[in-house]
């Protein structure tokens, strides 16, 4: 039976770990010590630094290291938890960066160029931005007064050209910096700045594409979170657009909850009495308009029902549906521009509703004969308050209704004069 014979060995012999399986050390500071030698040879001038950073990103680990590079560009040095600055090393801090200099717009501009430029040309520091915002927005109580402004200005920059997005404003909202209104102070910086150089409709669209607009009264102290407080504020900052905004905002919620109170006294089969008054209670509480609702009701009262596929079918369930809900439509048309709003919404239905085309004229015969819709009204809808859709359709259907009503009123004016 043979034996296996013995490898022969080296003994003593040091194994070299091959060069790629080595893992380099992660090491901030030397980074940081890297970053600010190179500062302190390029002098003060930006576009020198962004030269010196630009060309550094292939000897300087950018992708491992962007939070440390983000730090020195924006506080001049490492930040540590709470905003203080790491104070390793001799030199562990550079004026060259955001917080040093002025407050200026022209300062903020400068860097924001010099941020601009490089995370075009290392695109993966965009992700890390973010990230880094995330955390510094947190820091923000460690910073003086004049670093938290060049701060703010600078977000307001970098959101309004897409460099990070709206939603890392939410950072704000921290117990601690909420409660001493520094969210609040910061917050209405970014505004004031983002209106002065973008426009107050940039911003506003930029708030509802976050989410932010819900969140206002958040970023506010708890004990100053009234509706008064909340207008004096945006008023005293010249932030009018961004009130009414808000303003808009809310009354799509309160809107929203009243259709679902309606949704529900429906499908509970409540007595129209029982849900005009409900109604007109959230008309009262919501603070909402008349030519509002009416047109929410009409979205809701029509939603409820599951319509016949047939053409010729729906009509006839179209309007005994209707016909039962006239009083609470009746209820909230006593003016003409909510009639009005009601009239174009009912057009508009028919149109997007193929099965609807035919039944238009009937709906408003309807609502004509159950006092939901005057005669000047739909006189002035055929005239000249109609909506594009399906214009040429509704028109032609409403022709003969339109030159009755104009007769009669003719020789009703006729028989007065007599």
């Amino acid at each position: 039976m043979s034996q296996k014979t013995e490898k022969p060995t080296l003994s003593g012999q040091r194994i070299k770990t091959r060069k790629r399986d080595e893992k380099e050390k992660y090491d901030p500071v030397g980074f940081r010590d890297s970053v600010l030698a190179g500062f302190a040879e390029a002098g003060d001038d930006l576009e020198s630094i962004y030269k010196y950073l630009d060309s550094a990103g292939s000897k300087l680990d950018y992708r491992r290291y962007g939070e440390a590079l983000f730090d020195i560009l924006i506080a001049g040095g490492l930040l540590a938890p709470g905003g203080t600055l790491v104070q390793d090393g001799k030199s562990c801090r550079t004026e060259t960066c955001l917080f040093g200099g002025p407050d200026s717009m022209e300062h903020v501009k400068g860097w924001e160029q010099v941020f601009t430029k490089l995370m075009r040309r290392y695109k993966y520091l965009e992700k890390l931005l973010e990230e880094e915002m995330k955390k510094v927005l947190v820091y923000i109580k460690g910073f003086n007064d004049s670093e938290r402004v060049k701060l703010a200005r600078m977000t307001a920059l970098w959101i309004s050209n897409g460099s990070v997005p709206p939603a890392v404003l939410n950072s704000l909202i921290n117990e601690h910096l909420v409660k001493d209104g520094l969210a609040l102070d910061f917050l209405l910086n970014v505004f004031v700045t983002w209106k002065q150089e973008k426009g107050a409709s940039s911003l506003t669209t930029a708030l509802r594409k976050a989410g932010i607009d819900s969140s206002l009264p958040e970023f506010f102290p708890p004990n100053k979170r009234t509706e008064e407080n909340f207008k004096l504020v945006f008023e005293e900052n010249g932030l009018m657009e961004v009130l009414r905004f808000q303003k808009a905002q809310a009354n799509q919620g309160n809107k929203k909850d009243l259709q679902n109170q309606l949704e529900e006294d429906i499908s509970e089969n409540k007595p129209v009495k029982e849900i005009i008054a409900s109604v007109k209670d959230a008309v009262v509480k919501f603070h909402l308009q008349e030519h509002e609702v009416i047109t929410s009701l009409w979205n809701t009262v029509m939603a409820a029902v599951e319509w016949n596929k047939k053409e010729e079918l729906v009509a006839e369930q179209a309007l005994k549906h209707l016909r039962q809900y006239a009083p609470l439509f009746s209820s909230f048309t006593q003016t003409s521009r909510s009639e009005l709003a009601l009239l174009v919404r009912v057009q508009e239905f028919c149109y997007e509703n193929m099965n609807f085309m035919k039944v238009f004229q009937k709906i408003v015969l309807l609502f004509y004969k159950t006092d939901v819709l005057s005669e000047d009204t739909i006189i002035k809808w055929y005239k000249e308050a109609h909506s594009v859709k399906g214009k040429s359709v509704f028109l032609e259907q409403m022709s003969k209704f339109i030159e009755w009503l104009q007769n009669a009123e003719e020789e009703s004016e006729s028989a007065g004069d007599d």
